[in-house]
């Protein structure tokens, strides 16, 4: 595994203040979805639309696996 460059740790953290700013309400939801976590049979769904108007969507039912991975990915970037 590569060492950590901080400045690029900065500039993600950077990044990510300014997507709050921008979207204030998004990183609410995200804690709201982390407050009550996710479980087995949990669908997630997510839906684009373009500025011409097209709607892009797709979904998913949570697995077992998938919360394996989740808790995996959790213990790797605590």
């Amino acid at each position: 595994m590569n060492p950590i460059n901080p400045m690029k740790l900065l500039q993600i953290k950077n990044a990510w203040d300014q997507f709050q700013a921008n979207h204030p309400k998004f990183p609410k939801f995200l804690s709201a979805v982390h407050q009550q976590g996710i479980q087995e049979g949990t669908i997630i769904e997510v839906k684009i639309t373009t500025p011409e108007g097209e709607e892009l969507t797709s979904n998913l039912k949570v697995k077992a696996e998938d919360i394996a991975l989740f808790q995996e990915m959790k213990e790797l970037y605590p």
